[in-house]
């Protein structure tokens, strides 16, 4: 019977996760940010410019799992909004990689807050404790999710591609 009871519990998960990402996606529109001068996609690559430093494309997509060329039209926006900067890679100077600019960080800080804001909404009437209990078992969540990608050996072949 416990067999079952996980089986339908799992199914009960993977139908609430695709819930969670078709709501996330249609929940960004809420973010009230104004506009920041490029699609909501590209303010995305703010996020591990801010905290990896300056990016390659290349790398860039690596990390947002992603097609170069798409980041690369994304990137393009955030220079033109001013969000970020194009400069030499020390590494090899042929290359440039993308940097985030203060106007760029400013975004990025207007992004979390108004990340933070959605959320505290939408969570106002959580019990302190039950808030807790779900975090908790969200960041365990996505620790089996990582652990799992980093010993799958398809997601290891495609990285190294």
């Amino acid at each position: 019977m416990a067999k079952r009871d996980d089986a339908d519990a799992t199914g009960r998960l993977a139908d609430e996760l695709q819930r969670f990402f078709r709501l996330g996606a249609r929940a960004k529109s809420m973010l009230n940010v104004g506009d920041l001068g490029a699609e909501f996609s590209a303010l995305m690559l703010l996020l591990p410019l801010h905290h990896l430093g300056p990016l390659r494309v290349t790398d860039l997509a690596e990390v947002k799992g992603a097609d170069p060329s798409t980041i690369s039209r994304q990137a393009a926006q955030l220079v033109k909004a001013g969000l970020a900067r194009r400069e030499a890679d020390p590494a090899d100077g042929r290359a440039s990689r993308l940097a985030i600019t203060d106007a760029g960080l400013m975004a990025c800080e207007r992004l979390h807050e108004a990340r933070h804001a959605l959320l505290s909404e939408m969570l106002s009437d959580w019990p302190a404790e039950r808030l807790s209990a779900f975090v908790g078992l969200f960041e365990e969540f996505n620790s089996s999710v990582e652990a799992r990608l980093r010993t799958d050996p398809a997601v290891s072949a495609r990285e190294s591609a």
